[in-house]
């Protein structure tokens, strides 16, 4: 179950994981270039990463770079941590095409004799809560949920962050041991349309950034197929490229369909001021989200008989 959790923290983000994180085959594929802290510094992404993370607690600005890394284009990747090696400890996943930390996780900021999961429900959700509120604005309107997972090794609990009407959470956080993992999974960026949830689900939970990426109505009409009947076929262990090549459509085009609507959607959302702007090329976006469409496509539902 430990195993499976951790898994399902990284697929929610469809994150490009350094060496703290279990990465899937595919992401290992791709080349991520080590960084130092100057580096860091100067990179677009990493310095305004640091930007808003100095702001948001200035305490950090003391804190080493003990580790960073970069998929030209995709992610940047920084831990940073409290000088002496055994102190508070942060990282962070940001996404090179938005700028966005998607992923962000602390560690180490209670003591060891109560870690989080000593504390009440309402305590663990208040800093959860916290450092949302301090990373990306106000979660008043939101509507949270939480629960205790079903892990006999570690007591575990999830956080879903929905803005109120909304079937998508736009945070889902992880709290486990002295650890608080909280994900961009959603938001206003997604599309607006959810047809249906749940195409592939983590510890029986929907994975809603496979949900943002498949339910496009030009997939649907590419692969002449209803969003439910796209369902039912990953359902039986089928892939996305498996069940295009059986109508003759290549994974070239399921990934052009994919990646231009999702570049469509960030535009829309730089127009709107929902995400930050960037100065890529329609070329180096659609470069960098292929990976991630890639991911979604080639992944299938562990049926019974996989197991």
């Amino acid at each position: 179950m430990k195993k499976r959790l951790i898994g399902g923290i990284i697929a929610a983000a469809i994150l490009i994981p350094t060496a703290a994180f279990a990465a899937p085959p595919l992401i290992e594929m791709l080349t991520r270039t080590p960084m130092t802290a100057e580096q860091v510094k100067v990179d677009e992404v990493g310095k305004a990463a640091l930007e808003k993370l100095y702001n948001a607690f200035p305490e950090t600005k003391s804190f080493e770079i003990i580790d960073a890394s970069s998929v030209h284009g995709v992610q940047t990747s920084i831990i940073l941590q409290e000088k002496g090696g055994t102190g508070k400890k942060l990282t962070l996943h940001t996404n090179g095409v938005t700028g966005v930390i998607e992923h962000v996780n602390q560690e180490n900021w209670e003591p060891k004799e109560k870690p989080l999961t000593a504390l009440t429900e309402q305590q663990i959700k208040s800093k959860a809560d916290h450092l949302i509120a301090k990373l990306y604005g106000s979660i008043e309107e939101y509507e949270i949920t939480m629960e205790p997972m079903e892990n006999p090794d570690h007591k575990t609990f999830m956080l879903n962050y929905s803005k109120k009407g909304s079937k998508t959470p736009l945070y889902q956080v992880f709290v486990q041991g002295n650890a608080i993992n909280v994900s961009l999974v959603g938001g206003e960026t997604a599309p607006s349309n959810i047809k249906v949830e749940g195409f592939f689900s983590t510890n029986d939970k929907p994975d809603y950034s496979a949900d943002a990426f498949l339910n496009d109505e030009k997939l649907f009409s590419l692969l002449k197929i209803s969003p439910t009947e796209l369902k039912q076929e990953l359902a039986t262990g089928k892939s996305v490229v498996e069940i295009a090549a059986s109508k003759n459509v290549s994974k070239q085009q399921v990934i052009d369909v994919i990646a231009k609507t999702q570049i469509d959607l960030q535009i829309q959302g730089e127009n709107k001021g929902d995400v930050p702007k960037n100065n890529r090329s329609n070329e180096q976006m659609l470069k960098a989200i292929e990976p991630k469409v890639l991911q979604v496509i080639e992944r299938k539902t562990e049926t019974p008989s996989q197991k």
